[in-house]
């Protein structure tokens, strides 16, 4: 890799990371005069705000923090792009670029640094959610069919047991599984199990709750 290419990477890596810092269960909070970092379970995620404040304000939560992953994986690629080249709109050359062998290291980049920039966002003191609606918007992007068959599962564990954590991390454990199913590439099965497991790390508080018997079902009161 040429020192351009490694700068260019970087420049997909903090992009993502900046788009994915803002986050949006603060700024919701903040707009119906809440800190959510001091309310509930203090997670500055989607759930935490429905349970705080409702289902409106979590779904809004939920829904923004989709299209901050769509946007952190495909916004870096696609500026970085543009001012490497004298596009003249043609969805041809466009296209190309997005079938090129490296768009999916590339979009890998970016939704990396997204998804860091969330769970650890330079804004709130390194700190953050959990990024399970923002990885599901930038593997919308990155692996369409895995992330579609994870949602499946999420619904249906989630509302058979009530937990979301456990159907959080059955969404990211099907995902390599998946992967391997459909025959996607070495890169991507390889991207989707170390995705997998750092969503299980993301959750270890989650687990170690489970195994005790104190982890919250949603809609239940917190213990």
């Amino acid at each position: 890799m040429d020192p351009a290419q490694i700068i260019a990477y970087g420049l997909y890596l903090l992009t993502g990371y900046l788009i994915g810092s803002i986050n949006f269960a603060v700024l919701v909070g903040k707009s119906h005069g809440v800190d959510i970092l001091k309310e509930g379970s203090g997670n500055p995620g989607a759930t935490n705000v429905k349970r705080v404040l409702g289902k409106g304000a979590g779904n809004l939560v939920f829904g923004l923090d989709v299209f901050k992953g769509v946007i952190g994986t495909f916004l870096p690629f696609f500026l970085i792009w543009c001012l490497n080249t004298q596009w003249d709109g043609s969805m041809e050359d466009f296209q190309k670029a997005l079938n090129a062998p490296s768009g999916d290291s590339i979009f890998i980049t970016s939704f990396v640094g997204t998804l860091i920039g969330h769970c650890y966002s330079a804004f709130l003191g390194f700190k953050g959610g959990k990024g399970v609606a923002s990885t599901i918007g930038g593997l919308a992007i990155i692996l369409p069919t895995p992330i579609l068959v994870g949602l499946v599962i999420w619904v249906i564990v989630f509302y058979s047991t009530k937990y979301v954590s456990v159907a959080s991390m059955l969404l990211g454990i099907s995902l390599p599984i998946t992967c391997w199913a459909v025959s996607a590439s070495n890169t991507l099965i390889t991207f989707a199990t170390v995705l997998a497991l750092f969503n299980l790390w993301n959750h270890r508080t989650n687990i170690q709750r489970l195994q005790e018997g104190t982890e919250s079902r949603f809609g239940s009161p917190k213990k």
